[in-house]
């Protein structure tokens, strides 16, 4: 893998980790009434480990390949970091 010049924005780990809290204690109780609700939050909720395990794979292929990561919290954060052409190449 080629290197980019710049780290690789990823989100940080406690997106998912609060996202996965919230939804396994609050909006799981709050749905475990109605059988359709409460299968549409546990497929959720398995999408969420499956995107925070990709996301761990890929980190593990950059630090292979020595491409260096940037955890972002917000996206502000990003959008100071890039300039208009990194966003949306010209040409």
């Amino acid at each position: 893998m080629a290197s980019l010049g710049k780290p690789l924005p990823l989100p940080s780990h406690i997106h998912y980790e609060l996202l996965l809290q919230l939804l396994e204690q609050q909006t799981m109780a709050a749905a475990y009434q109605d059988p359709r609700l409460r299968l549409q939050v546990q497929g959720l909720i398995s999408t969420l480990r499956k995107a925070l395990s990709q996301q761990r794979q890929l980190e593990e292929a950059c630090r292979h390949d020595n491409i260096e990561l940037e955890y972002q919290w917000s996206t502000n954060q990003l959008a100071d970091r890039f300039t208009r052409e990194d966003i949306a190449p010209q040409g």
